[in-house]
């Protein structure tokens, strides 16, 4: 694909969501009038961008046709004069259209499921679980993000098995996609008489949270289950069947939300959890590489499958992608990563420079 047909795409698209943002139905529908909305102001930047572009080719033709037929010499050389200032403009467009198309994934404006797991390393894995699921939610509070627990399992230290959250705000899912992989620590445990660092590790998802735009879920596709709820050691902390499990007998994906008191609210949020999960399945079929990734931050928790390292002793977080550390680790683990995250986006998001015209 050149980028004349990506400039061509983002057109196309402004101009079908400006039509959808004027349809009745779209208006009615909150959930798609947002998306929209949002999709339209992440798009807008890059659009007007491109309007410069296509003026300055047309600016060219004309100086083009000057040159061609004009019979004064000296109109000519103005032409060639005007010609070359348009072409040298025309690269530093191009340049600045390759740098806005980085920033213009559909799905960079969407809210986000965030998913942690605990993985190699036992009580140690879930106690670090706990701390990332702290210094995410300290991150999306600093943002002004909202962020709501969906579903915990907790160990009796304290820890997290699993932790599942909503984050909703500006450009969450963008902010974070990086995030996604396995997290490392390395530190003496608590429980260690020896001093000696051990290495545990937690994965990190953060999915795009889809609405009926993108996702259809069949009732007839569904197995829901309700379930008392439990806490450590599967000790009950509900009296009632509030907790619910839904299988997607399709694709054998199983969520399961437990920390409403209201079956009704648990459903909901399982809902939307599993359609996130099955929209990125979708998209793991389109993009083998995001597939790669994400099916390697889950898969245990593998210490192999490293992105980031937290080194307790040396006061250090390492990214192991960008090759770059900083030495702030309280600061970070209270939510202070906005600094990691600026340099990660900049150093992984995907260039368009080996698009030409």
């Amino acid at each position: 694909m050149s980028l004349q047909e990506v400039i061509n795409e983002i057109k196309e698209e402004y101009k079908e969501l400006n039509e959808k943002l004027a349809d009745p139905n779209s208006i009615q529908n909150a959930s798609k009038f947002k998306f929209y909305s949002s999709r339209l102001s992440q798009l807008r930047p890059v659009f007007e961008v491109i309007k410069t572009y296509d003026k300055v080719n047309h600016d060219i033709e004309g100086a083009k046709n000057i040159i061609e037929e004009e019979s004064s010499v000296e109109l000519q050389d103005l032409a060639e004069q005007e010609m070359k200032t348009l072409e040298d403009k025309k690269k530093e467009i191009i340049k600045e259209i390759r740098e806005l198309l980085t920033k213009s994934d559909p799905n960079d404006a969407r809210d986000g499921i965030l998913e942690i797991r605990a993985g190699t390393g036992g009580e140690e894995a879930a106690l670090f679980a706990g701390e990332l699921f702290r210094m995410y939610h300290r991150f999306a509070e600093n943002k002004g993000w909202k962020f709501t627990q969906l579903s915990t399992n907790k160990t009796g230290s304290g820890g997290y098995k699993e932790a599942i959250a909503h984050i909703s705000g500006e450009s969450v899912f963008g902010t974070l996609k990086y995030e996604n992989g396995v997290h490392r620590v390395q530190r003496v445990p608590s429980t260690e008489s020896s001093g000696r660092i051990h290495t545990s590790a937690v994965s990190v998802v953060i999915l795009p949270e889809v609405d009926d735009v993108n996702i259809e879920i069949r009732n007839e596709d569904l197995k829901i289950d309700a379930y008392r709820s439990s806490g450590p050691g599967g000790q009950s902390v509900n009296t009632t069947d509030s907790a619910i499990r839904i299988t997607h007998i399709p694709t054998d994906i199983v969520v399961t939300c437990q920390d409403e008191k209201s079956q009704h609210k648990n459903k909901s949020r399982a809902l939307s959890i599993l359609k996130s999960k099955l929209y990125e399945l979708e998209q793991e079929k389109i993009e083998s590489k995001q597939s790669d990734r994400r099916r390697n931050a889950i898969k245990g928790g593998d210490r192999s499958a490293k992105i980031r390292t937290y080194n307790f002793p040396q006061n250090r977080v390492t990214d192991h992608r960008i090759k770059k550390s900083w030495y702030n680790l309280s600061s970070i683990l209270d939510g202070d990563i906005q600094e990691i995250i600026d340099v990660t986006h900049r150093l992984l998001t995907k260039k368009y420079e080996d698009l030409s015209i």
